[in-house]
Formats: structure tokens, C-alpha cells, sequence
């Protein structure tokens, strides 16, 4: 979909569809929603005096505009429900957009145009309330068509439109990068809803492949042999059970070529997880074609950061393997030698995650990569803790995490500081290695996360549990059904935002 900035009067924009919108609570329109109210002959305050419409955040009303002449331009008038005004904000902003795009989608509205959401009574900058509609109506409009023909005809062109000519190209370079960002989070969604047998490890290095010849990345691909030879013992025991060959990816972008140091993003790649030997119950088996999301997710991050060029080295480390079983798979009481030399007890092949993890954030302290952020569909224990709205956000360096926090919270991607306390580390000892790869029941996703601190040692390091929100079951705002993209945003806000502390040094 292209999306424009232009100067107008949205009552008069010639297209299929305007969006205006209306608080909850508020007797009478006001602003653009009354200029159109007026131009309809006051249907708008009409249906909200018959309690038709409401404001109530997601619901998109839709109103006609039947008879000639039109007194405006579209045939059709959506309004969309901010919500109440105290609770108002710019992610609100990325949720209506998603709900009323989608809406004027399924009525084969081909060309749309908006107002500005939260401009002036909602006391929103006018340059993130465009930001936060591009992004929110690109991802919102998301669907995985790949394998069958899509329900609904494409939106082509969203205008947005606003009344002062001398904010179009300002609005025009403020929505940009949000452009970049959620085609990126798109991307990252298209590989996580791939069928596993699409989207194997080797077609993982495939796409890393792409992207680095796309934006001029340094790619390099490690095969079984060059981890043999590193020592990468977790990382291939989990690849023992599977006939296609494991994979390390690793994906560079160099930003400030006067800088040696570089921000390290780690992704787990189990491009299927079966469970292993300890195999998982068949029913939602499907569904663990998302274990790569981290993977995905930190592969595409670097794609947007890439195209925005940000003045910050950053590199993504992706181990990627299937874990299955066979007569060659890893069992329950084998021992397994880290790339950082430390062994490891392995009680539940279904605990893979963080094996090759183990090898993929002892690998980035070699490469002297700092800070270290690793994203995972690790633990179910989070999603038990944090439900499907929250990532479950771990690590060593408190500055660190505040940090991490702040780039989600201006993205909307909502995650919540986990504990690590030491007298948890107890559950992960073991009788015959240094660490076994899991703990008893109780606080599964701290002890992941203890077992993942054991190969940073005090570099600084944040692991973020993605089990939950990796994927939904619904539509709802900009998130839609499947693969959701987590993580790819706030990755993208965080080297950004990183670049520009540096900078300020």
C-alpha cells in the first residue's frame, strides 16, 4: 500500500473511504468529524444521539454517503472510536488504524483517506500521530496470502490528509522510517507463518542471504563442520535428530566505521521444535513453526536499521536447527561441552532453546559484541506468568534493561521485567556437569533465563521471553492473526536510540 501526505479538506478528498473519529463520551463531533457531520446534513451527530455510535476504542462505524450531488467525496465515511480521552495515546493511534483499514478492506475500498488521529484535541504531535497511522495501518492490513488467494482486494493508496500545505513534507519524512519499520516486522511475520518444511535452517541463510546482498550487509553462513570445529557441542546436539542441516547465521551492518564496538542481537532459530525425545503432545504441535520467531525477528531488525543507517555497528547471530526425533537425536542424560567449554546435563531435549542459545551468546562475547539482547520463544512458563499481551524480560544490567524497556514502551510493544534471583540458580545444578538445562516447574522462565546468564558472564545482556506474543489468535488493533513480528520494532527503536546516545558522547 503507498501511503501519502496531502493538504485538504478531507469532506472533499475524492476516494472510496474517509476516516474521521469521535472520543467516547462526547455528545457532538468536533474538528474534521464536525466539518463532515456538517457536509452529511448531521447523520454523524444523528446516529450518536441514538447511542449508534459510540467513540468505544476498536469499533469502526460506517456511514454512506448516498444521493446526488455528494456533499463529499468518498462513498463511504468510517468513523473510528478513540476511546476514552484519558486513556488515550500513540499506540491507540496504530490500533485504530489497523481496525479501520482492515474494516474498509472487506468493503472494497481500494483508495482511503484519513485525518490525523489525536492532533490537537488529543494532544498528540502531529508527526507521531502520521508515524503511528502508516505503521499502524501497514501492519494492521497484513495478511499471509502466500498459499491461498486472498478473501479481500488490497487497499492501494491511504492519504493522509491535513490542512496546512507547509507540514505535508514534514509529515512525508516523519512517516518513512515508520514505513521501513513495519514492512521489516511484516517480513519477520512472512517467515514465521512459512510451513516448517518452507522455512527450514538452510532457507533461513537463504533469506539472511537476501537481505545482506539487498542492503549491502556483511553475511556469513556456518555449516556443521565450522561449528564442529568451534565447538559449538550444544548447538549440534540439538541438530543431532533432524536430516537438515543446522545453520549460524551471522548478519552485520557497520554504521560507524570509526568504532570497533558493536551492539550483538541473538535470535533462537528452531525452525521446528517437536520437542525432541521428550516429545511434545501432537494437539498445537502446528504450531511450532513460530520457534524461529526471535530468529526472524532479529534477521529483520537488521533489514530496517540497514535502510535507516543509523551511526551504530550492530550484529544479529541466528542459530538455526529443527529438533526432532530419531535414532540419532539428543536423549534425556546426555551430556553436552558448550562453545564457552562449560557442559551441560540435558534433562528434557524439550528445553532446546536455550542449548543453542548457549552457543549462539558464547559465540557473540568471542566476537566482543556488547551489549548482547537475545529474543526467544524460550519458555511456556512465561506465557503462564505474562499471558499473550506481555514478553517476559530478563537481564544482568538494570541501566540495560531500562533501556530496552523504554524502546518497547515508544513502540508498543509491551514487556515486563522478570526477577533473577541467585537462590533460583539452584535448580540448575547438576550432579555430573557444570548446568543442566532445566529446573523443576516452579519458575521455569527465570531458571531459562539463570541458565542463559551462565554464557554472558558480565557482559552486559538482556534476554526477552517472546513464548507468549510471538503469535495470536486473533485480530486486534495492528496485530492480526498468526505471527505477530514481536520484538522487530523494539530492536529497531533500540539501536536508534543507542546511535543517538553515542553521537551524544
Amino acid at each position: 500500500m503507498e501511503i501519502k501526505v496531502i493538504a485538504g479538506d478531507i469532506a472533499q478528498i475524492e476516494a472510496d473511504a474517509i476516516v474521521v473519529n469521535l472520543f467516547e463520551g462526547m455528545e457532538q463531533p468536533g474538528g474534521a468529524t464536525a466539518a463532515v457531520d456538517k457536509a452529511l446534513g448531521g447523520a454523524i451527530s444523528s446516529l450518536i444521539s441514538r447511542g449508534e455510535i459510540k467513540g468505544k476504542f476498536g469499533e469502526v462505524n460506517i456511514v454512506h454517503t448516498l444521493g446526488e450531488p455528494r456533499q463529499v467525496g468518498a462513498g463511504i465515511v468510517a468513523i473510528a472510536g478513540l476511546g476514552k480521552r484519558q486513556d488515550f495515546n500513540v499506540d491507540k493511534i496504530r490500533g485504530l488504524a489497523g481496525e479501520s483499514c482492515r474494516a474498509l478492506r472487506k468493503l472494497n475500498c481500494h483508495k482511503i483517506a484519513t485525518i490525523l488521529h489525536g492532533a490537537g484535541i488529543g494532544n498528540i504531535e502531529v508527526e507521531a500521530s502520521a508515524e503511528a497511522i502508516a505503521e499502524g495501518a501497514l501492519l494492521g492490513l497484513y495478511s499471509f496470502t502466500k498459499y491461498k488467494k486472498p478473501e479481500y482486494e488490497d487497499i492501494e493508496e491511504m492519504l493522509i490528509v491535513v490542512r496546512e500545505k507547509e507540514k505535508v513534507p514534514i509529515l512525508e519524512s516523519a512517516i518513512g522510517k515508520e514505513k521501513v519499520v513495519a514492512e521489516a516486522t511484516n517480513l519477520a511475520r512472512d517467515m514465521v507463518n512459512e510451513p516448517a518444511n518452507y522455512m527450514t535452517p538452510s532457507q533461513m541463510a537463504e533469506t539472511a542471504k537476501e537481505i545482506a546482498s539487498k542492503y549491502n550487509l556483511e553475511l556469513k553462513v556456518f555449516d556443521r563442520e565450522d561449528m564442529e570445529k568451534m565447538g559449538m557441542g550444544a548447538l549440534l546436539g540439538v541438530a543431532k535428530g533432524s536430516n537438515q542441516p543446522p545453520k549460524l547465521i551471522t548478519l552485520s551492518y557497520k554504521g560507524d566505521g570509526h568504532s570497533q564496538k558493536a551492539l550483538g542481537f541473538l535470535g533462537k532459530g528452531i525452525t521446528f521444535d517437536s520437542g525432541g525425545i521428550s516429545i511434545k503432545p501432537s494437539e498445537g504441535m502446528g504450531e511450532m513453526k513460530d520457534d524461529m520467531a526471535g530468529a526472524a525477528a532479529v534477521m529483520t531488525a537488521l533489514e530496517a536499521i540497514a535502510q535507516l543507517k543509523p551511526k551504530i555497528n550492530v550484529t544479529a547471530i541466528i542459530p538455526a536447527t529443527e529438533n526432532l526425533p530419531s535414532g540419532t537425536a539428543l536423549k534425556p542424560g546426555d551430556v553436552l561441552k558448550a562453545l564457552n567449554g562449560k557442559t551441560i546435563e540435558v534433562i528434557s531435549t524439550d528445553a532446546e532453546g536455550r542449548l543453542i542459545l548457549a552457543d549462539a551468546l558464547s559465540y557473540a562475547r568471542k566476537l566482543g559484541l556488547s551489549p548482547l539482547i537475545d529474543l526467544a520463544t524460550l519458555t511456556g512458563a512465561c506465557r503462564v506468568a505474562l499471558g499473550t499481551l506481555y514478553s517476559g524480560l530478563f537481564g544482568n544490567d538494570q541501566d540495560l534493561v531500562d533501556r530496552v524497556l523504554r524502546a518497547a514502551e515508544g513502540t508498543g510493544e509491551r514487556m515486563w521485567q522478570m526477577p533473577m534471583p541467585e537462590e533460583y540458580k539452584e535448580q540448575n545444578k547438576s550432579e555430573i556437569a557444570n548446568v543442566k538445562n532445566t529446573g523443576n516447574r516452579y519458575g521455569g522462565a527465570i531458571t531459562a533465563a539463570l541458565f542463559l546468564a551462565e554464557f554472558v558472564d558480565d557482559t552486559p545482556w538482556v534476554h526477552i521471553d517472546i513464548a507468549g506474543t510471538a503469535s495470536s489468535n486473533k485480530e486486534s488493533g495492528y496485530i492480526v492473526k498468526g505471527a505477530t513480528g514481536v520484538g522487530v520494532r523494539t530492536l529497531v527503536e533500540l539501536a536508534l536510540s543507542e546511535a543517538k546516545s553515542q553521537e551524544a558522547i
